[in-house]
């Protein structure tokens, strides 16, 4: 495997480079605009390492995180890695093309999905914070993988703390109104008002949604994707009053496009 793959690192906190061959250029044209966290949902970092730096997997990020906090670079921020793969967010659909990809390591929701030490999360606003000021990205852009994928891609999951992002300059946030397990929201097929509100406020944040339509299964999923990064109490998928009050107050902040880490 030669370094040549990654000429340098593109961070100053990058302890080691782990080059994955499986790259390409950007689009023409495309720029970074978009960061998305993953987990890697394997049991090891080395085991993670292994599948994104071989050809036959097919799949790469930009950088890894392990569990003690090491940032490892897998492929260089100017090209194109394949992390984020069938996704779209604000109408753009190669989200490769637009995104830097961090793997955070965690053996996700199969495996028992334990807490991210903190050690891991101060490694991954570091380096997020570096990302974003280098590119300029804006704080309604640093995504889930669920976000970009929703139903396809659950990670990095409902114990990825937002808020605590939020606080240190990675991520646009609101405190989500608390959930009411009592309240059954929407019924799925239903229409009306509140579901084309909801329906547009998602795609207007940046979903993967069509903005007229009955509470399918397909909204169900985008919803729960959208609790998954920004209700977390509760992920299970109802249009319910707490979400459609955190969704409001999120896709309506003034600040959306300067930078806004509430």
């Amino acid at each position: 495997m030669s370094l040549d793959l990654i000429a340098r690192p593109d961070s100053l906190l990058v302890a080691d480079l782990y080059p994955s061959p499986n790259i390409e250029p950007r689009r023409a044209g495309v720029a970074p605009s978009i960061l998305i966290l993953h987990y890697t949902g394997l049991p090891t970092v080395e085991r993670a390492l292994d599948v994104l730096s071989r050809a036959d997997c097919k799949v790469s990020c930009h950088y890894v995180i392990d569990d003690a906090g090491r940032v490892i670079q897998m492929v260089a921020e100017e090209m194109r890695a394949w992390h984020a793969g069938v996704s779209s967010w604000g109408g753009e659909t190669d989200i490769n093309s637009a995104s830097i990809g961090i793997e955070i390591q965690n053996p996700g929701h199969i495996l028992g999905y334990p807490d991210f030490p903190r050690v891991q999360m101060q490694a991954v606003a570091s380096l997020s914070r570096d990302i974003i000021r280098r590119h300029g990205l804006r704080a309604e852009r640093i995504l889930a993988h669920s976000d970009v994928a929703p139903g396809r891609k659950i990670d990095p999951g409902e114990k990825m703390d937002w808020a605590w992002l939020a606080e240190r300059g990675v991520g646009h946030w609101v405190a989500p109104a608390p959930a009411d397990c009592n309240d059954t929201g929407v019924a799925l097929g239903a229409g009306g008002p509140v579901v084309d509100q909801a329906r547009a406020l998602l795609a207007d944040y940046g979903y993967g949604i069509q903005r007229h339509g009955a509470f399918d299964v397909e909204m169900q999923t985008v919803v729960r994707a959208f609790q998954l990064h920004f209700r977390q109490s509760l992920t299970d998928g109802r249009l319910d009053r707490s979400t459609l009050d955190t969704l409001s107050r999120l896709a309506g902040d003034p600040r959306l496009g300067d930078g806004a880490t509430a």
